[in-house]
């Protein structure tokens, strides 16, 4: 039996009931792939149900203003997939009239859709024979053939997908995609592999070579940054005595795009509240000498993909009713980052 009917036969007995499974509607499977990139499907199978619920079609989403959709992601990460899937949807009902492309090369002139997710649309919605490779393809390939050219290298990318195209079945791509997919998600796991009843074990080179946990190969990560953030969380006393505070937008290309934040003072290093007190003008507009007091003793270290954020929360309390501020009540209609998210939850609790 060839290794793409051994994937055929586990999948079908195998395979779990998931929602973009029962259809072939290449908006959903596109919305669906999009957001499981970097994403467990346990995490972002709740957001996917949301965004339908929520925007049904594709002219939905595309008709959304971009605040709605980042509300509606946070919590899920990788932001700038939010950012593109909106730019997508615009793209596909302007120049596309409503319709995704049905080729894996037309795919691909999509905003942030590359190689992978061209073939799962492809393959998918239209029975096109394209392989996909994604980090659960690589690791069954790499250890079944005993591969260990980096993975993430130029020379492991070019030769996976050829590996790939070469083992697949085109006459079922469909589920031997989604199959093979499966199977490195729950068979052929990153950590503790289910080898004693795994259907390859005994043809898999890495089982029998013992060579499981260094498979497959990954050249080392970039340096992780470490950043200091100091957020000033107003807490401004109004007139009709509730309270309220500010945020602001993030801009520019940096993390968290067009999220908003409380006001940000960064620092090199952890601060005492004496320098935030000495700074608080460089940040805010005052009329009066505000009480701050810090939030958490400890700073929290909030973890990034490529940096660390070491972030301690300032409460400013005053009187200045401060350009732009609102009820504290409004605190949550927001597109945050998790970050702030979680602050929020006890923010509201503690002052207010």
């Amino acid at each position: 039996m060839t290794f793409s009917q051994n994937i055929l036969i586990w999948y079908a007995q195998n395979k779990r009931t998931l929602p973009w499974r029962r259809t072939k509607d290449p908006y959903k499977i596109w919305l669906s792939e999009i957001m499981l990139q970097q994403t467990r499907v346990v995490q972002g199978t709740p957001y996917y149900l949301k965004f339908v619920a929520n925007f049904p079609t594709v002219y939905d989403l595309a008709a959304a203003s971009e605040e709605h959709v980042l509300k509606l992601w946070q919590g899920l990460g990788y932001y700038s997939r939010a950012r593109n899937l909106h730019a997508t949807a615009k793209m596909v009902v302007e120049e596309y009239e409503g319709n995704f492309p049905n080729t894996y090369e037309g795919l691909l002139k999509l905003k942030g859709v590359g190689d992978y997710t061209a073939s799962a649309i492809a393959s998918i919605c239209f029975d096109e024979a394209q392989p996909v490779v994604d980090g659960n393809v690589y690791r069954v390939l790499a250890r079944y053939y005993g591969v260990d050219t980096a993975i993430n290298s130029t020379e492991g990318i070019k030769y996976f997908k050829e590996l790939a195209r070469e083992v697949m079945d085109a006459e079922n791509i469909r589920d031997y995609n989604q199959g093979i997919m499966e199977f490195g998600a729950i068979q052929c796991a990153p950590k503790k592999p289910y080898c004693l009843h795994c259907p390859l074990n005994e043809s898999c080179v890495a089982l029998k070579e013992n060579k499981i946990d260094k498979l497959p190969v990954k050249l080392s990560k970039i340096k992780v940054r470490n950043r200091y953030f100091n957020y000033l969380v107003p807490v401004i006393e109004a007139e009709d005595g509730h309270k309220r505070t500010v945020l602001q937008q993030r801009k520019g290309k940096g993390i968290w795009q067009n999220l908003w934040e409380f006001p940000l003072l960064e620092s090199e290093d952890e601060i005492s509240l004496e320098k935030v007190e000495q700074n608080l003008s460089v940040i805010l507009t005052l009329d009066d000498s505000p009480k701050v007091v810090p939030h958490n003793e400890k700073l929290i270290v909030h973890k990034l993909s490529h940096q660390h954020l070491h972030t301690r929360f300032w409460m400013v309390s005053t009187k200045t009713d401060l350009e732009g501020s609102f009820p504290v009540s409004e605190l949550e209609d927001y597109p945050v980052p998790v970050l702030i998210a979680d602050f929020i939850k006890t923010f509201k609790n503690s002052y207010f």
